[in-house]
């Protein structure tokens, strides 16, 4: 299995296969725009942009399951996103990311890369998850760290 396997709906409402992304090297995120780490979009937009025509992509999933810091419908958190942020990333729409109704992705997603102590479950807002060019989960990061931080590992896959 890989995330080639899994689909979701953009922010625009479009049905998308990760398979599109084959051959680049992701960087998977649960997102909101009422978080204390909202300002990371700000950097992952960074190094969106400085990877980019590297074949690395960034994929922003809004969800509203922590404090319900996302409570926008898709066109309100992709203005919020566009205007505060300048976000061009790709943007997905909300998804729960844990419990019954996690989207499919989310629970691979932890499956592959468990969180501390062997967790699977996502705790906040701003976890990611980077994916290499075969789609294979290769790293769990926290919701603190810091988007530039990833960068070195970024790197480093693209070796």
């Amino acid at each position: 299995m890989s995330v080639y396997e899994y689909s979701a709906k953009t922010i625009k409402g479009e049905d998308v296969s990760l398979d599109r992304f084959r051959g680049n090297v992701m960087l998977i995120v649960n997102t909101a725009s009422k978080c204390g780490f909202t300002p990371q979009y700000k950097e992952l937009q960074a190094l969106y942009e400085e990877f980019n025509e590297q074949n690395v992509t960034i994929l922003g999933f809004p969800c509203n399951q922590f404090g319900s810091q996302e409570p926008g419908k898709e066109q309100d958190i992709e203005q919020f996103c566009q205007l505060n942020y300048g976000v061009s990333f790709p943007m997905f729409a909300k998804v729960d990311v844990k419990g019954e109704h996690a989207h499919p992705l989310f629970t691979y997603l932890t499956e592959e890369a468990p969180g501390l102590l062997g967790s699977k479950g996502i705790k906040w807002n701003f976890t990611k998850f980077l994916v290499d060019q075969n789609g294979k989960v290769v790293k769990r990061y926290a919701p603190q760290t810091s988007p530039k931080d990833i960068k070195k590992d970024i790197e480093e896959l693209l070796k």
